[in-house]
């Protein structure tokens, strides 16, 4: 793969009891970076995501932490097995954590320790039952802003929260709002208006609480310049100036994640190779919606690291 490759990282949802539980067995690279990570958390990361008994996996506070480490581990891996290195780096919300990671700019034990406090800070940002989110299928993303602007009130709102690709955007916001906003969007056309299992608004106005909190606590963290772009999901720009990285990541969470503008720019640029550089396919779905330009390689197992890495 050339070096003008970038790579991928995934956010919530892509996590699943048993992700990466043969390489955890069998590579020690990736058994060290889930032991990291326990030391940090002081709880056992690799049961936490191969066997799950109290299913904690889905809970946003530990969700988080788990899947830095998942994506982590594997870009690890690569890099043990002479993978390139990558030209820019992207993340899905969560995943911009997982991005700084492997550009160098963040610490990945202050990156555990942050991302856990950051599910901690939205879970308390907004009480369970307050706020709601929902995947409108099948309608235009300026006719679902549209429609997000008609459900809000005085006292409820909803907003666009995730540009995931074109005909699908994530709304989220107040419950009952986003609950008027899915009977708008059926009458609209929508193929489908889905709940997600998710109880905290992310992405919106509602989580200025939790955005608080990570401004605090981010500005004790060192970060350094990074070793190649990032790009910002708030913004859809690279960043490459640690100010900028620190201001990026507290937008994002009150912001829209920006996923269809910022593959759209990096089709401009001519990138067709990609690499989803953690458990799932999410974002390679995704990323075929928007441009199918794009090639984006699994790298989950150790045979489809083998296949991307053309071994």
């Amino acid at each position: 793969m050339s070096s003008n490759i970038v790579f991928f990282f995934p956010g919530q949802g892509s996590q699943s009891k048993g992700m990466l539980a043969d390489l955890i067995a069998d590579e020690p690279v990736v058994a060290d970076t889930f032991t990291q990570a326990s030391d940090v958390l002081g709880y056992d990361m690799a049961a936490l995501v191969t066997e799950d008994v109290d299913g904690k996996l889905d809970q946003t506070e530990y969700t988080q932490p788990a899947l830095l480490t998942a994506s982590t581990a594997l870009h690890r891996l690569w890099t043990a097995r002479d993978g390139g290195n990558p030209g820019q780096v992207a993340g899905h919300s969560l995943g911009e954590y997982s991005a700084l990671v492997a550009a160098g700019a963040l610490d990945f034990n202050d990156a555990v320790a942050l991302v856990a406090f950051r599910g901690q800070a939205m879970s308390k940002a907004v009480p369970a039952g307050v706020g709601k989110m929902a995947a409108i299928i099948g309608l235009d993303d300026d006719k679902v802003v549209e429609l997000c602007q008609q459900a809000s009130d005085e006292e409820t709102k909803v907003w666009a929260a995730n540009f995931n690709c074109p005909g699908q955007l994530v709304v989220a916001g107040h419950a009952a709002a986003t609950e008027r906003l899915m009977v708008l969007a059926k009458d609209a056309g929508a193929k489908r208006a889905l709940p997600l299992a998710v109880s905290a608004p992310s992405h919106t106005p509602l989580m200025q609480d939790a955005a608080d909190a990570m401004a605090e606590k981010l500005a004790g963290i060192t970060i350094n310049a990074p070793t190649c772009p990032v790009w910002s999901n708030a913004r859809a720009t690279t960043l490459t100036a640690s100010d900028d990285i620190r201001g990026a990541l507290v937008e994002q969470l009150v912001s829209p994640v920006r996923w269809t503008e910022t593959v759209q720019q990096l089709s401009k640029q001519g990138i067709t190779q990609a690499v989803e550089m953690g458990p799932g396919k999410v974002l390679s779905g995704l990323v075929r919606r928007i441009d199918k330009n794009i090639s984006v390689a699994s790298v989950q197992t150790s045979d489809l690291m083998n296949k991307a890495l053309g071994e």
